[in-house]
């Protein structure tokens, strides 16, 4: 059965509860001091069947020191009934609950003019007139306008008509987003323990699945499920759902909380938005004012900070804005904001979120994120997409990231994914997304310091790789180093050797007098053979001065790098023509020695013929290189691979 929420809207003691109680025969006034005082102050709840049709009510307090509760109530409601009382007409809080419902982005209502059987004839006309004024221009200009009377029954057919008439216009929820219910109250019921109530606004909650309650990101599972008082297997995106669950006290719970599938939303304190400031509103918002905010069923305090060229955004008008709040809060894309300013408490205007996981903007900035924040207000989920992807400049967002912005479904967001990839607007790497103008930044940047280190040491083979990502990708995703390094190599551009990364058009041109420090070097170890001098010793003996030696270490990197010299241990070098002879002579050994292949370091210093100041080095150096292996105190040679 389909489910329809309406929510009642207008001054206090303009019948609104007296209304939802006719039309469904449930008093919604709950509380001891709410039937004490007579007024509502906390929201209230009814529900009612016609024509194969659910109705939820929410019934909100009119009183303007309870609309913070109202506001609670209002997230989530598909059909507003604007109460105006036949006897008093349009209000104080008439108006700015009327506010609230436009900026919250209510499409369906009707006007329910409540008292009739109070005033004549000309009195109700008046107020007719008023309240067709006050309408005028906004979703509920022509709406159903109805006199009713709750004490005589007048007008309440004719109410239940008009309410499943436009019922039946209000479109289905998407399906396309996760599921999503923000808690509205908490209460323990004995027998039961804790129980959380809200409007459905997306997705499906089943008893027994597995939940996330955010904020503080608490695992809860729900062990039982009502919709409109009575228990079901099921709720359903639209209905007034109330949850058993477990793995939570109720100590734990509050106002505001959601209730989401795990791994999805994420709490945030920093949110781009769009502002649309009341034409009535008593004051500008100027930028760095202190405001309450209310997101879904939660009130939050924090700061404006303007991203226009003026300081504030004056009534009537609207402005790009970030938003950084006192503490975090669940908030998606899209999602409808009521701005009211800190004291005294009035609403002012309301914002529309755009990117919930905003960075704070540089003023050099501020021009990019004006265009990016157009794009976010586009219908088109493209540009949504590649918007959000390009936020996130070089450092790129998973799939994950996109999920909890959106609040899109993963099978959603991987369809959206894939057409945006198609445009050429962003790349996918490894499961990140960043924008194709980030992507082609960072490879220039690979570019541009590839460059600037060959300059800079030029008789180097290359870069470290782990130095190369520290350096350009120190804030970005790790899987964009291997997928900007893949795109490099694929266009001959860059090459990698093991740990050393250089450009294609790096080579290691010496100058002539290097290119002899290289000769020398070379004959100096080979002539050595295995009792090579030390690194300082052989320096000294190609003649290097102290001054030059930094230059000639340089010099014998180069060799090393070729092949030519090994480095034993520390500052022992041998030619590798001397190694490779040793290498031999331990594999001659190995084959008269079978089958066990061992050697000694006494056996091994007679066969090198070297002193043990030589031999345990070398022995050493062979295990690293996988020609011997330790066993006890004698080496195991082994076969060759």
């Amino acid at each position: 059965m389909p489910s329809i929420i309406v929510g009642t809207a207008g001054h206090i003691d303009h019948g609104k509860s007296a209304l939802v109680r006719a039309l469904t025969g449930t008093d919604p006034d709950r509380l001891p001091e709410e039937k004490k005082r007579g007024i509502t102050i906390d929201l209230g709840f009814a529900d009612l069947e016609l024509d194969g049709l659910r109705f939820g009510f929410v019934d909100v307090p009119g009183h303007e020191r309870f609309v913070k509760n109202m506001l609670a109530g209002a997230h989530g409601i598909d059909v507003l009934a604007l109460v105006i009382a036949a006897d008093e007409g349009v209000m104080p809080q008439t108006r700015e609950h009327f506010d609230i419902c436009r900026l919250l982005g209510v499409h369906q209502g009707l006007v329910v003019i409540t008292k009739r059987d109070l005033v004549d004839d000309d009195m109700l006309e008046l107020v007719t007139e008023e309240a067709k004024e006050l309408v005028c221009g906004s979703f509920l200009e022509g709406a159903p306008l109805i006199a009713v009377s709750s004490r005589t029954g007048s007008g309440l057919e004719e109410l239940r008509k008009q309410l499943v008439a436009i019922a039946r216009k209000v479109p289905p929820r998407s399906s396309d987003l996760v599921t999503r219910l923000p808690i509205d109250r908490a209460f323990s019921m004995k027998g039961f323990g804790p129980v959380v109530t809200g409007t459905l606004l997306s997705g499906a909650i089943a008893e027994g699945d597995e939940m996330k309650l955010l904020p503080p990101d608490l695992k809860v599972r729900v062990r039982g499920t009502q919709v409109h008082g009575k228990s079901v297997n099921k709720a359903y995106a639209g209905q007034r759902t109330a949850l058993n669950l477990a793995g939570v006290e109720v100590q734990q719970l509050e106002r505001g909380m959601i209730l989401a599938e795990a791994n999805t939303v994420r709490p945030t304190q920093i949110l781009d938005v769009a502002i649309q400031m009341l034409p009535h509103a008593s004051r500008p918002l100027r930028s760095r004012s202190r405001v309450r905010l209310h997101i879904g069923a939660a009130e939050v305090l924090g700061r404006v900070r303007s991203l226009d060229v003026t300081a504030e955004i004056p009534p009537g008008s609207s402005a790009f804005a970030q938003l950084r709040l006192e503490r975090p809060v669940v908030a998606l894309h899209d999602d409808k904001i009521i701005i009211r300013t800190y004291s005294p408490s009035e609403t002012i205007g309301g914002a529309v979120v755009l990117d919930p996981f905003a960075a704070k903007h540089r003023v050099k900035e501020i021009a990019d994120v004006r265009r990016r924040l157009g794009k976010l207000m586009s219908a088109s989920r493209i540009d949504k997409f590649s918007a959000l992807v390009e936020a996130s400049a070089t450092r790129g967002k998973r799939l994950e990231d996109l999920i909890a912005a959106t609040g899109w479904r993963r099978e959603v967001v991987t369809r959206v994914a894939k057409d945006t990839i198609d445009t050429n607007a962003v790349v996918e790497a490894d499961n990140v997304f960043i924008s194709a103008e980030s992507f082609d930044r960072l490879s220039k940047r690979v570019l541009n310091e590839l460059e600037n280190h060959h300059k800079r040491e030029p008789l180097t083979r290359g870069m470290l790789r782990e130095t190369l990502r520290e350096k350009v990708f120190a804030n970005s995703l790790s899987e964009l180093f291997s997928a900007v390094m893949r795109k490099l190599e694929s266009a001959d551009l860059v090459v990698s050797e093991k740990d050393i990364v250089r450009a294609a058009t790096h080579k290691v041109d010496l100058s002539e007098d290097d290119a002899r420090l290289r000769e020398r070097l070379e004959r100096i170890y080979l002539e050595a053979g295995i009792e090579a001098p030390t690194l300082d010793d052989a320096l000294t003996k190609a003649g290097v001065a102290t001054a030059a030696r930094v230059q000639a270490r340089k010099v014998l990197q180069l060799l090393i790098e070729d092949g030519t010299i090994s480095r034993v241990q520390n500052e022992m070098f041998m030619h590798q023509s001397v190694i490779d002879a040793l290498k031999e002579k331990l594999r001659t050994y190995a084959s008269s020695h079978e089958p066990d292949r061992l050697i000694d370091v006494a056996a091994f210093k007679d066969l090198a013929g070297v002193s043990r100041k030589y031999a345990i080095p070398l022995l050493e150096f062979f295990d690293r290189e996988r020609i011997t292996r330790r066993a006890g105190d004698k080496r195991l040679i082994l076969k060759s691979q």
